[in-house]
C-alpha cells in the first residue's frame, strides 16, 4: 500500500512551557488495546487499519489539546507513555504493511509531532519520560518491535501507574523469549535495552543488578539475591510485533540496509537545519560532484605517471570536493572551518602555480 502523508501535528504543553499537558481521556486508546492486542502482546495491524484507524487517529489528535492546569507527575507520566505507544502504533498503521518500524522513513528522529509549539520526535518524547528518573518506563515504551517489552492491553492511568509499571517490568523479565535467568550458571541474559539505557538503571538502588533482583522471576532471583551473577545482553529482534507474523523473518541484513537508509535520511534532513540551506540542492550538488571528483583524481594519477603538470586536475578535484560547500558559502551559515581552509589552499595553490608559470615563461623569453 502507498505511504500516506503524515496527517497530524500534535502539541504537548509541559509545565515548563507556555501551557500544560491535557489530561486526555484514555478510554478510546484503552478500547483499541483491548481489541487489537492479543495475550502475546502482538498487534492486529491489518484489522486495526481496516476498522478503527479513524478511532486511533482521533485519539492521537486529542493528545494535542492544552490542559487548564498543570498535571501531576503521575498524570504526565501516564499521558506520555500512552502518547508514545499510540503514536508509534498509528505510524505503523499509516505505513502498513511493513516488516519493521525501520522500514519507515526516519521513525524515531523525525519531528512529526509538536511539544509546546515545537516539533518533536518519538525520541524526544522518550527523553521527556527519562527525565522523570523512573527506569521502569523502559518496560512500558513499545517501539513496534518483537523484542520490545510487552505492549500492555490497557491504557496507563495516573491512579494505577505504579502498579501498572511494576506489573509490566515483572512480565517483561519473566518472558524467557526476551530475558533469561540461569541461577546454576550465575548468569542473566537480558534485553539490550538495559545496555542502551544503562545510565538510567545505574541510579536504581543496587544498579541494574538491584533492578533485576527486585523485579526478576522470584524463583531465580531468590538464588541470585547476593547479586553475584554475570549479565549478558541478548540480540534485539526489530521485526514488526504483528499478529500475522509479517515481521517474524526480518533479518539483520534488512535491518542494516534500513538503518543505513534512515541514517542518510536523517543526515539529509539535518542539512537544512544545520546550514540553513535547501537540503535538496546541497545534497544534489554533493552527490552529483562525486563522479567528477573521481575522474579528476584519475586525471591526477595519469598526469603523475606521464610526468605532466597536475595543477589543473588538482584544482578541478578540489573544486568538486568542496562544490557543495561553495553553495553554503553563498547562501548558508555555520560553515565548517575546513571549507575555508580548503578554499584558501586552492586559491594559494592556484596563485603559486600561476606565478611559477609566469616566471618560467619570463625566463624562457629572456634566454631567447
Amino acid at each position: 500500500m502507498p505511504v500516506r502523508p503524515a496527517f497530524f501535528a500534535l502539541i504537548f504543553l509541559l509545565p515548563s512551557g507556555a501551557g500544560n499537558l491535557s489530561n486526555v481521556n484514555p478510554a478510546p486508546w484503552d478500547e483499541i488495546l483491548h481489541q487489537y492486542v492479543n495475550q502475546q502482546h502482538l498487534v492486529d495491524y491489518s484489522r486495526l487499519k481496516q476498522k478503527d484507524w479513524k478511532k486511533l487517529r482521533d485519539f492521537v489528535v486529542s493528545l494535542g489539546r492544552q490542559g487548564p492546569q498543570q498535571l501531576s507527575p503521575d498524570e504526565k507520566k501516564a499521558l506520555l507513555i500512552n502518547a508514545y505507544n499510540s503514536l508509534t502504533l498509528e505510524w505503523i498503521v499509516e505505513n502498513y504493511p511493513v516488516k519493521s518500524i525501520w522500514d519507515t522513513p526516519r521513525p524515531f528522529k523525525a519531528r512529526r509531532f509538536h511539544l509546546v509549539g515545537e516539533a518533536v520526535s518519538l525520541d524526544e518524547i522518550e527523553s521527556r519520560l527519562r527525565e522523570m528518573k523512573d527506569p521502569r518506563i523502559h518496560a512500558a515504551l513499545v517501539c513496534a518491535a518483537r523484542s520490545c517489552p510487552p505492549l500492555r492491553r490497557e491504557a496507563y492511568t495516573a491512579a494505577t501507574i505504579d502498579e501498572q509499571l511494576d506489573s509490566n517490568v515483572r512480565e517483561w523479565l519473566a518472558n524467557s523469549a526476551l530475558n533469561q535467568f540461569d541461577p546454576d550458571r550465575r548468569l542473566a541474559t537480558v534485553s539490550p535495552i538495559f545496555k542502551w539505557y544503562g545510565k538510567d538503571f545505574d541510579t536504581y538502588p543496587g544498579g541494574l543488578r538491584g533492578f533485576l533482583i527486585k523485579f526478576g522471576p522470584p524463583a531465580a532471583m531468590e538464588k541470585l539475591r547476593d547479586g553475584k551473577f554475570a549479565i549478558r545482553f541478548a540480540k534485539y529482534h526489530w521485526g514488526l510485533n504483528d499478529q500475522s507474523g509479517w515481521g517474524k523473518g526480518y533479518s539483520s541484513f534488512q535491518l542494516g540496509i534500513h538503518w543505513l537508509v534512515n541514517w542518510f535520511r536523517n543526515w539529509f534532513a539535518n542539512l537544512g537545519r544545520k546550514y540553513n540551506v535547501n537540503p535538496a540542492i546541497f545534497g544534489g550538488i554533493y552527490v552529483g560532484a562525486i563522479p567528477f571528483f573521481t575522474l579528476c583524481v584519475g586525471w591526477i594519477i595519469s598526469n603523475l605517471r606521464r610526468k605532466k603538470p597536475i595543477v589543473l586536475p588538482v584544482l578541478a578535484a578540489s573544486f568538486f570536493f568542496i562544490s557543495a560547500y561553495l553553495y553554503l558559502l553563498i547562501v548558508g551559515r555555520n560553515i565548517p572551518a575546513w571549507v575555508y581552509l580548503v578554499l584558501g589552499a586552492m586559491i594559494g595553490f592556484g596563485a603559486y602555480s600561476t606565478v611559477k608559470k609566469i616566471r618560467a615563461q619570463t625566463r624562457l623569453k629572456d634566454r631567447t
